[in-house]
């Protein structure tokens, strides 16, 4: 009996316990820290082997196969120690791709993937398509392969997930763009990260198709000098593309072999530069997956979006409160930004990847009245715009950032949280920033 061992109890981990149990493999769960209660809950029902709070080497070194907890380094010096011994170590995604025979859509992209891979599901599943969502977001990959019988999967996909790949193919892979994000895990080489990210079409061959963002500059130089099997399939609100998608008049036109559709950007649910970019991604997929033009029309109009993504919480006093918790790179803030058309309070700040916050100055500029830091270090968010915003204040909580932004905010303005940075000093992660910021605007 070959032996699975699993590192890390989270959503990821759990699920591919449960598969890889399925499959005849002995397997053993361990994380280096506890493991909530509705996971181990489940590892108990299903008689899985695990600890917690400490990583035992004799019961790790003996696997065939690691699968690994995305949130896990490569540089940590047990996975060194792993590849040292000649013991394979993938991601949950490459583990559960194996047993599956349903066809793949596999988003992945420094920022838009969440509401590219949760539109396209909606439009699958308005279409009547048998199909699952996962990866990155939603129910564990693994488990849903273990448990349910789905035709399709739609699967969010990390750079961290892409790392951990190795016969993973897609039958349509989606860059949305590629800015530097995550250099902190990639030695801080934009390169690295690019490369990650191009590892999704890796296995891809002439029948599979790739749909990018043919606006993108990262992404137009790694094609200019790497060749893809797979049908190259662009996107661009710039320029007109042959086959593909672009924005023409304020309409959508997709060209896919010797039909084009159209649609006007009025008629979408989502609007704002980059969600039209979403949904051109979104469209091209479903169309080479034959949805029809109506349902498609449908469903772009009725999707509502992702939660902490824009999202707007409530107006009080006539100030609208946006919460954009997802927005974790400098890249999401600058679409938040963009999107503002009101006298902004700006909610920014948490764990730094290596940031560069340059590219927001003119945004900041223009639309920016006060900044409201919410992290334990703001020293470079200061340093950056203390000679272009007037008011800048740091404060240690979402409660406490909302009263100071309610103080500051007047009839007529936006507060926006687009904190533009990692949430881990002083949140869980970025859903439970955002809802501790929707809270305390509830609590105005």
């Amino acid at each position: 009996m070959k032996r699975l061992v699993i590192l890390g109890g989270g959503e990821s981990g759990v699920g591919t316990a449960i598969l890889g149990k399925q499959k005849g493999f002995e397997v053993f769960v361990s994380d280096k820290g506890a493991i909530a209660e509705k996971y181990k809950k489940v590892l108990v029902h299903h008689k899985i082997d695990f600890e917690e709070k400490q990583h035992t080497e004799s019961k790790i070194f003996n696997a065939d196969v690691v699968m690994k907890s995305p949130g896990i380094p490569d540089k940590v010096q047990l996975i060194q120690e792993l590849k040292l011994k000649d013991i394979k170590v993938i991601s949950e995604i490459e583990f559960a791709a194996q047993y599956t025979e349903a066809t793949i859509i596999g988003i992945t992209g420094s920022n838009g993937k969440t509401t590219t891979t949760m539109l396209t599901h909606y439009i699958l599943k308005s279409a009547g398509f048998n199909v699952g969502v996962g990866g990155n977001i939603g129910d564990s990959f693994a488990q849903q392969v273990a448990e349910q019988n789905y035709d399709q999967y739609v699967l969010e996909l990390s750079s961290f997930q892409l790392d951990g790949i190795e016969k993973f193919r897609p039958h349509i892979a989606i860059i949305t763009n590629i800015t530097p994000d995550h250099l902190d895990r990639y030695e801080y080489k934009f390169e690295n990260y690019i490369a990650s990210k191009f590892r999704i079409t890796q296995n891809q061959t002439r029948d599979d198709f790739l749909i990018y963002d043919a606006d993108d500059e990262a992404i137009q130089n790694w094609l200019k000098d790497h060749k893809v099997e797979a049908k190259l399939v662009p996107f661009s609100i710039e320029k007109e593309v042959e086959y593909g998608a672009f924005l023409k008049e304020d309409k959508i036109i997709t060209r896919l072999n010797s039909e084009e559709y159209i649609m006007s950007i009025s008629q979408l649910s989502l609007q704002g530069k980059h969600n039209t970019k979403n949904a051109m991604a979104s469209m091209l997929a479903s169309k080479l997956l034959k949805v029809r033009n109506q349902t498609l029309a449908e469903s772009l109009e009725d999707f509502e979006g992702a939660e902490h993504r824009l999202e707007k919480v409530s107006k009080v006093n006539g100030v609208q409160y946006i919460n954009d918790s997802k927005a974790t790179n400098v890249n999401a803030t600058f679409y938040a930004l963009e999107c503002m058309d009101t006298p902004t309070v700006w909610i920014v700040g948490g764990v730094d990847k290596g940031n560069d916050y340059t590219d927001l100055m003119p945004l900041v500029r223009e639309k920016v009245k006060a900044i409201v830091c919410l992290g334990l270090d703001n020293q470079k968010i200061m340093d950056t715009f203390q000679n272009v915003v007037d008011v800048i204040v740091e404060t240690a909580g979402a409660e406490e950032a909302v009263k100071v932004a309610h103080k500051i905010a007047k009839k007529g303005d936006t507060v926006l949280l687009s904190p533009g940075c990692a949430s881990f000093d002083l949140f869980e992660n970025y859903e439970d920033r955002g809802n501790k910021f929707k809270e305390a605007v509830r609590n105005i």
